[in-house]
């Protein structure tokens, strides 16, 4: 069993999982923990670093055990994360000099908005093929340094890192030895230019961040150091694999040529389709972004965010106690033979693309005396197949291909009904595979590929993979109407007409 398996430690917004993969692309074991989420003003939303660090090593330990094996079986193990989120700290002692200030957090959108009046909105999009929004990194990592004065005086003494979470894990992984991100990580900051593939001087400036403080900038499948054996009883075991989690998900789904696409549904959505070593520009409020081909070399996408997806069930869990359990709601769902009108348009905190609008507020529309927890458990859910759509529409437009199928992944894929209206509202085939874990998976594919563990990519394209297809079958006359119906909602909330 010597080296035998690849770890990959999956960094999400809500939860951390481990997940442990054979030689013929199976998970065998995955342990996962929650975490805090911290609200510590309207709008505003943090992670504690520590507790980020410890379960790392928590949920590889109980994964390993729940497999059977040891450290020393490892072949290698990647790491894939949350994009954005942004971690501050000492570089002597790796303490943070802050939360984490997680993507979804909008405290600086009013700082944000004052760069487009200013006119950097397409010099910014040239260089990074991003629209200026609170979402990405550039204007939090302003935020600590402006706000925090131990980040000031670290940053005097030359002591202070920046790092998204990825960053973060692997520098606490290696003992402090290696200070990287991948490209597809960078590519997330609005300070990375995804043209020349380096830390862009100008929006450095803009931003106001020194250069010192920024990672080195590496390819997705490369090995990049070993994890300290402090953590693994003495063994070495390889870092490689590094990957944001939607660009993770693409590789997973093996969409590694142009126009293939996927859509991947955890806290938020997000759809994103590999359009080669052509970037597509946007007017349409999509993001040109990296991504990877077969081989783990950068590759761009176009990527359409969507904030809040499985979020929305979260809220009518916790905050409207809609159910019990998630197993209860596409029995919900389909108590009630339509949506009788009831829409829910979830910008809790803004509406992503094709819209960004910061300043929308989420609304329950249709509502009667007849309305219950069924219509707003399936309006949550329609609302996600809608989202989809209006990207799908953009992406398709602006790359000038017609996209074949839909592939999809994320834990929300469980609910057939989504799949089954996600179908019928985009109007092509939604292949899910059934497994759940295609973010971890590509990770573990570009780790493997980076050791040899996987000689090739043909070798992975050969791996068993059983997917359940859903094939569209509403009228074009229901679906007109639906989406006309949603789109009249969205209209509701926007706070500025759509550009």
């Amino acid at each position: 069993m010597s080296r035998s398996h690849v770890l990959v430690f999956d960094h999400g917004t809500t939860s951390i999982r481990a997940c442990i993969m054979d030689a013929n692309g199976i998970i065998v074991a995955r342990s996962q923990q929650n975490f805090e989420q911290l609200y510590p003003q309207p709008g505003w939303v943090e992670h504690r670093p520590q507790e980020l660090w410890d379960i790392t090593l928590q949920v590889a330990q109980a994964a390993l055990q729940e497999a059977g094996l040891r450290w020393e079986n490892l072949a290698v193990a990647g790491l894939t994360n949350q994009r954005e989120t942004v971690i501050l700290w000492d570089s002597q002692t790796g303490e943070p000099v802050y939360n984490a200030i997680v993507w979804q957090c909008r405290r600086t959108a009013e700082f944000c908005e004052t760069l487009k009046r200013q006119g950097h909105g397409p010099m910014i999009q040239e260089k990074t093929g991003l629209v200026i929004d609170a979402y990405f990194s550039a204007s939090k990592i302003r935020w600590i340094l402006q706000n925090v004065p131990q980040a000031q005086q670290l940053l005097s003494a030359r002591r202070l890192l920046f790092g998204t979470v990825d960053t973060y894990i692997l520098w606490k992984l290696t003992g402090g030895q290696c200070h990287v991100t991948d490209v597809t990580n960078a590519s997330r900051t609005m300070v990375f230019n995804i043209h020349q593939r380096v830390w862009d001087s100008d929006l450095l400036n803009l931003f106001e961040i020194p250069a010192a403080i920024l990672p080195k900038v590496v390819g997705s499948s490369e090995q990049i150091g070993m994890i300290d054996p402090r953590f693994t009883e003495g063994v070495t075991v390889p870092l490689a694999g590094i990957v944001g989690d939607q660009q993770a998900a693409l590789h997973g789904q093996k969409c590694w040529l142009p126009g293939t696409a996927k859509s991947t549904y955890g806290t938020g959505a997000f759809l994103v389709m590999n359009t080669g070593q052509t970037p597509v520009d946007s007017s349409e409020g999509l993001l040109t972004t990296l991504g990877t081909d077969a081989n783990g070399k950068p590759a761009y996408a176009l990527e359409g965010a969507i904030f809040f997806a499985g979020a929305a069930l979260e809220w009518l869990n916790k905050k409207l106690d809609a159910f019990a359990h998630v197993r209860e709601i596409d029995a919900l769902a389909q108590s009630i033979p339509h949506n009788e009108g009831v829409y829910l348009v979830p910008a809790f905190a803004g509406l992503g693309a094709p819209y960004w609008d910061s300043d929308a507020r989420g609304a329950v529309l249709g509502i009667t005396q007849d309305t219950g927890k069924a219509h707003l458990v399936r309006a949550a859910l329609e609302s996600m197949a809608y989202q989809t759509q209006a990207v799908l529409a953009a992406m398709q437009s602006e790359a000038g291909l017609t996209m074949e199928r839909l592939r999809v992944d994320g834990g929300v894929t469980r609910s057939d009904f989504l799949m089954q209206f996600l179908a019928d509202i985009l109007n092509v085939p939604v292949e899910r595979t059934d497994d759940a874990e295609l973010t971890a998976k590509g990770a573990g594919y570009l780790a493997g590929l980076a050791v040899g563990f996987w000689p090739n990519p043909e070798a992975i394209q050969a791996l068993p993979e059983p997917v359940q297809r859903f094939e569209p079958r509403m009228s074009a006359q229901e679906r007109e109407r639906l989406l006309a119906d949603w789109q009249q909602c969205v209209d509701r909330v926007l706070s500025k007409p759509k550009s």
